[in-house]
């Protein structure tokens, strides 16, 4: 089957982007027709592209480069990137763009994450369907011109930038970083390289190395953490950062080894964010702890609500002028960041509120951790609609309860709370829970897994 098959772009194409398995799913031939149909699409004449570690991603870059001049693009190519690096020499040079990467799925897979100018998200319903339907009906360029090709090195801008927006400054700390041998490796060192005295960084594999071979670059998932854990405990460090393998997510583990959840760096950076503007609106989505809304308010800034996903972050930002988005996941989004998300300088405003204080990260996370939390559970439901509408009737009628269906079912009172909704992709439904103390927490977990996992498939 042709990769460019309808049957194989409708598995391809996904909400934010076009993902597969390499050389079954997603080719050569499918990349440049998708340069060819993105330029022609969203109109535009000039582009910059960026890649991944991954052993496919340079000609995979080449060929979408290929189909994009041909249909009349000039193409400016920056090499190896982050995703967040794309985001950056989008936004840098007013250009539109396009990614090469898997984020962190595993080795086999690679994909495409594609931009407007100032790294505006394309969509499934800003231009990705059109894009798929186009490459589909296998239309030839019509451009007058071919466009050219060539080179610009935008690391150095880059980090020159994140250090602008976020400077660490004060006392000494040592920080070990797992770039999961992906694309931190690459950014890391140009970024702490310009900090000077006040950071001594500790590396972990930070060899490009696009088969993974000391553990997933997915550090959502607390196995992955493990390595960073010990490392921060043998080597007496003060904080540890883990990047997913585009390294546009960043995680944090405390000088104990303990875990952070991204809800307390929300709530810290939102602090940070606030201060310099007061009043502003901050972003998250509602899998974030109540805790960030809470500080949010009782710092003078406005909480707003959305959606799991980062076109609805991005769009609400847009909509409300929001300094700053966090979710639950590690992505983390700054309106002086384009409005992109930015693992790196998530990192550094973590960085720079520890070297500005005189306590352990522990101990400057406590006023931001608030509420236990369950993490995302997964389990697998065939008939989720089943499963919801029980949840529904069981919690929704307790007294002092509350619903709603922004996104899947929340169920929230005073002392706890718990949201559950369906996979975009998978038959899975993910619960999120959150309690006063952890035997609340823990109680409404169980129950409400007891009902999701009754309805599960076997």
């Amino acid at each position: 089957m042709a990769t460019t098959s309808p049957d194989n772009l409708s598995k391809c194409f996904k909400a934010y982007d076009v993902r597969g398995i390499v050389g079954e799913q997603l080719d050569e031939d499918l990349a440049r027709a998708t340069g060819a149909a993105y330029v022609e699409v969203l109109g535009v004449d000039a582009m910059v592209i960026g890649y991944d570690m991954r052993p496919s991603s340079p000609g995979l870059a080449g060929a979408f480069a290929e189909g994009a001049t041909g249909a009349g693009a000039d193409v400016t190519m920056i090499g190896l990137a982050s995703t967040d690096q794309l985001y950056f020499a989008s936004g840098h040079l007013g250009l539109p763009g396009a990614m090469f990467t898997a984020s962190h799925n595993p080795a086999q897979y690679n994909g495409i994450k594609m931009c407007r100018a100032h790294a505006q998200p394309v969509g499934m319903e800003s231009g990705l369907a059109e894009i798929r339907d186009r490459v589909a009906a296998g239309a030839p360029a019509t451009a007058e011109r071919t466009g050219s090709t060539s080179e610009q090195d935008v690391l150095e801008a880059y980090a020159d930038h994140l250090l602008s927006l976020a400077p660490v400054q004060g006392r000494r700390i040592k920080v070990v970083v797992d770039a999961g041998n992906g694309m931190a490796g690459h950014t890391a060192p140009a970024v702490f390289g310009k900090v000077g005295d006040a950071v001594e960084m500790v590396p972990m594999y930070f060899e490009l190395d696009g088969t993974f071979p000391n553990h997933e670059a997915n550090p959502i998932e607390p196995e992955n953490l493990a390595d960073l854990q010990k490392r921060v405990l043998a080597e007496g460090a003060d904080i540890g950062l883990a990047f997913d393998g585009d390294a546009d997510r960043c995680f944090l583990v405390d000088e104990r080894g303990e875990l952070v959840s991204p809800s307390t760096l929300t709530a810290l950076i939102a602090a940070r964010e606030l201060a310099k503007e007061p009043g502003a609106t901050v972003i998250h989505n509602l899998i974030t702890s109540r805790a960030v809304p809470e500080i949010v308010s009782e710092l003078g800034g406005k909480p707003v609500r959305t959606r799991v996903g980062h076109s609805f972050i991005k769009a609400t930002m847009a909509e409300t002028d929001a300094i700053f988005g966090g979710e639950h996941s590690g992505h983390f989004y700054f309106r002086d960041f384009w409005r992109a998300d930015s693992g790196m300088l998530a990192a550094l405003h973590a960085m720079a509120a520890l070297a500005e204080a005189d306590v352990p990260l522990s101990e400057l996370l406590s006023t931001y951790e608030r509420y236990p939390l369950s993490g995302e559970i997964n389990s697998t439901v065939e008939d989720q609609a089943a499963v919801l509408a029980a949840l529904e009737e069981t919690w929704g009628s307790q007294e002092g309860v509350t619903v709603d269906k922004l996104d899947g079912l929340t169920v929230s009172h005073a002392d706890w709370s718990f949201n559950v909704r369906a996979s975009n992709t998978e038959p899975l439904l993910r619960l999120n829970a959150e309690g006063k103390d952890e035997s609340t927490m823990a109680r409404v977990r169980d129950e409400v897994l007891a009902t999701i996992r009754g309805g599960a498939s076997a």
